[in-house]
């Protein structure tokens, strides 16, 4: 957070936010509780609950990739490209996964997708690539140990969506697209008729084996009832048992239902990431 000093000019203090009102009240490492006027604050911005290395992100970021990579895949200049139809952002984006990805190749990036007839979107994670434009779909990734099994839920698991599993889901992405895992597992959880989701095991280089849960959708009149919480209970469990050692989710930012819950079971920000169309970066600043 950076605040306005009494005395004029303005500081920074980082730390465990632990109250709003009537003052806001930070409790840091090095100088314990520190107060501050809500009128006197500049700009607030969430923090991963731990330094994270960009290696780190990058690593997550591969094995997410993996777990939802489209139906088809190439590898240009540290890029991973994906194509699904244009079904879902994340099945039809470039996300770069190596050290050597920059913007150098963004040209051909852009030329693969307009052959494919969709939009050129980078998959942008903090830190991995310099990129200044603001672009689309803020998106918070919350982690997660798998040390302890998940709920012992009710739901049930399958290796295929079914006709009752995509109903609930209620958006029209193909099967094709949903059961794709490059290297991995998927499993598709579901309460009948109530609520699904998604789950995928997958690796990352560093060796860390990653739970990707996604998906998970709540039919209008069941929410509020567990539901959600038991489809991710069943589906950790089933990571846990399938290898996973950790396991991550992607919450849009303004997606604040979801991202309670996720932190209500454990979940902590990682880092984000966002989308951005290569083509604005072949006429504007970086």
């Amino acid at each position: 957070m950076r605040f306005r000093q009494a005395g004029g000019g303005q500081t920074d203090v980082i730390g465990h936010l632990c109250a709003l009102s009537p003052l806001i009240t930070i409790r840091t490492k090095s100088d314990g509780m520190v107060s501050i006027s809500p009128d006197d604050v500049v700009t607030m911005r969430e923090l991963s609950h731990a330094p994270i290395r960009a290696s780190e992100i990058r690593n997550l970021e591969y094995a997410a990739a993996l777990a939802w990579p489209g139906t088809e895949q190439h590898w240009h200049s540290g890029w991973l490209l994906r194509a699904g139809g244009g079904h879902t952002s994340r099945a039809n984006s470039a996300v770069p996964l190596d050290f050597s990805s920059s913007l150098a190749d963004v040209n051909e990036i852009v030329s693969w997708y307009d052959k494919r007839g969709l939009k050129p979107l980078l998959a942008l994670p903090d830190r991995l690539v310099p990129v200044r434009n603001e672009g689309t779909k803020q998106t918070r990734v919350m982690v997660r140990d798998l040390d302890l099994a998940g709920v012992n839920a009710t739901a049930t698991l399958a290796a295929r969506p079914d006709a009752a599993w995509l109903a609930c889901y209620q958006r029209d992405v193909p099967e094709e697209v949903l059961t794709a895992v490059i290297d991995g597992e998927v499993v598709f959880a579901s309460v009948a008729d109530a609520a699904v989701g998604r789950g995928a095991v997958t690796s990352a280089p560093d060796g860390t084996v990653w739970l990707g849960i996604s998906a998970v959708h709540v039919t209008d009149t069941q929410r509020r009832s567990g539901h959600a919480t038991a489809v991710c209970g069943a589906l950790q469990t089933w990571g846990r048992d399938h290898g996973a050692q950790r396991v991550y989710v992607q919450v849009l930012e303004d997606n604040h239902a979801a991202t309670a819950l996720y932190a209500s079971l454990g979940f902590g920000l990682h880092h984000r990431h966002r989308y951005v169309d290569a083509r604005r970066l072949l006429t504007t600043s970086l």
